[in-house]
C-alpha cells in the first residue's frame, strides 16, 4: 500500500482509506459490532491505515466501533473523524440532514466526546462536517488552530456534502491556510466539483489535499448495482433516480478498456481502475470506497499496486466525459447536485441546481 501526505502537515494516509460510515449505520447493510470490528481489522491487515469516521455516523456508534477495532493498534492508524452536526439535541429522520452547530462551546464538547468514544487523546485529521462557508468564522478557525498547536489534532480538513456541490466551501478550504484537506464526492462519472478543486489547488499553488469519497459512483463503477439489482428502501444508494443508473450502465460499457485483462503490466478490475483514475491526480491523497465486506477490502485495497492508467487511457476518459459518454438524455440527477444555495455552482458554469432534500 502506497501512502501520500495530507498537504504539508506531515500526516501520511494510505492511498486507499476505510470510510467508517459503513460500520456506524445500516445504510449499506446490517452487520453486528463484531463483524464491523472484523472488517476494520481486515482493512488494517491489508495496509489500509487511513480510517475516516465521524461523530454523526450512527450517532457515535461508528466512533465506538473504530475505537474497539484499533485498540492495541493505534500507532498503525491515521485516524480521522468529523464534527459539526448536532445529533445530541436533534432526532435523525431517515437519511435527512441534521442541524449543524459550530458554536465554540458545542465544538469543544463534541470533540471531547469523540475522543472518548475513539479511546484516544488525539486524532490525526479532524474535519468540519459539511459546514457552511459563512459559519466557519475566524473564531472557529482560531479554535481549530488551538487544537492543532496543542497536539490534539495533527491535521485539519473540511468534509463537503451531503450531495455533489459545495463549491464555495471547497474553495474556502483551499484558500484558508488552516486546512490540510478537503473531502468531496469525486469519481470518474461525477467529476465536478472534484476537478474544480484539483484545478484550484494547482492554480493557487496550495498545499491542500483532496480526499475522494464515493469513488465507485454509488455502485456503478464497482458493478455492485446492475440492471438486475433490487435496492431496498433503506439502502443509501436507492435515493438515486433510476434514469441515473440506466445512463450509468451505458457509461460503464464505454470504459471497459480500463479493465483490459491483456494489459501489458497485469490485470485491473473496473473497481480498481476507478480508484486508479482518482489517484492519477497528485492532489488526491486518499480514496475512501464504501467497503461492504472482506472481498471488497481485498480487491479495492490492491488498487494501490495495480497498473496506473496510461496517459492514453486517461485522455480517452477525458474525451468521453467531455461528450457525456455519447449519451444524449437526462440522467435525472440535476436536483441532487447541490451547493449551499446553488449560486456558486451556477457562477462556476456548472449545470447543477440546489438539492431538494
Amino acid at each position: 500500500m502506497q501512502r501520500r501526505e495530507l498537504g504539508n502537515s506531515g500526516v501520511e494516509v494510505s492511498e486507499i482509506g476505510f470510510g467508517a460510515w459503513v460500520v456506524g449505520t445500516d445504510w449499506w447493510g446490517d452487520r453486528s459490532d463484531e463483524q464491523a470490528v472484523g472488517m476494520v481489522e481486515d482493512a488494517l491487515d491489508a495496509g489500509v491505515t487511513y480510517v475516516d469516521t465521524g461523530d454523526v455516523y450512527g450517532h457515535g456508534d461508528s466512533e465506538e466501533i473504530i475505537g474497539k477495532a484499533i485498540d492495541g493498534r493505534r500507532d498503525e492508524v491515521t485516524l480521522a473523524t468529523k464534527i459539526g452536526y448536532d445529533f445530541y439535541n436533534n432526532p435523525q429522520a431517515g437519511h435527512g440532514e441534521l442541524p449543524k452547530e459550530l458554536d465554540r462551546e458545542y465544538l469543544e464538547t463534541a470533540f471531547e466526546r469523540s475522543l472518548d468514544r475513539l479511546d484516544t487523546d488525539h486524532v490525526d485529521l479532524l474535519q468540519l462536517h459539511n459546514a457552511n462557508v459563512d459559519d466557519v468564522t475566524p473564531e472557529v478557525r482560531d479554535l481549530l488552530r488551538e487544537w492543532k498547536e496543542s497536539g490534539r489534532v495533527r491535521a485539519l480538513g473540511w468534509a463537503l456534502g451531503p450531495s455533489i456541490g459545495w463549491l464555495a466551501e471547497g474553495d474556502a478550504a483551499i484558500e484558508y491556510e488552516e486546512f490540510d484537506a478537503v473531502q468531496t464526492v469525486f469519481n470518474l462519472f461525477e467529476q465536478q466539483p472534484g476537478r474544480h478543486f484539483v484545478d484550484a489547488i494547482r492554480d493557487s499553488d496550495s498545499d491542500t489535499s483532496v480526499i475522494a469519497r464515493v469513488p465507485h459512483s454509488s455502485g456503478l463503477l464497482n458493478e455492485q448495482v446492475t440492471p438486475d439489482t433490487v435496492l431496498e428502501d433503506g439502502d443509501h444508494r436507492s435515493h438515486r433516480p433510476k434514469e441515473w443508473y440506466e445512463t450509468g450502465w451505458e457509461k460503464v460499457e464505454a470504459i471497459r478498456f480500463l479493465e483490459d485483462p491483456d494489459h501489458a503490466d497485469g490485470t485491473r478490475t473496473m473497481s480498481q481502475a476507478a480508484i486508479r483514475w482518482l489517484l492519477a491526480h497528485d492532489e488526491v491523497a486518499s480514496v475512501t470506497p464504501t467497503f461492504r465486506d472482506s472481498d471488497d477490502i481485498a480487491e479495492w485495497s490492491a488498487a494501490s499496486e495495480v497498473p496506473p492508467l496510461s496517459d492514453a487511457e486517461y485522455d480517452r476518459v477525458d474525451e468521453l466525459y467531455a461528450r457525456n459518454f455519447d449519451i444524449d438524455r437526462d440522467d435525472g440527477m440535476d436536483v441532487l447536485r447541490t451547493s449551499v444555495d446553488g449560486e456558486d455552482i451556477e457562477a462556476a458554469g456548472l449545470d447543477k441546481r440546489a438539492a431538494s432534500y
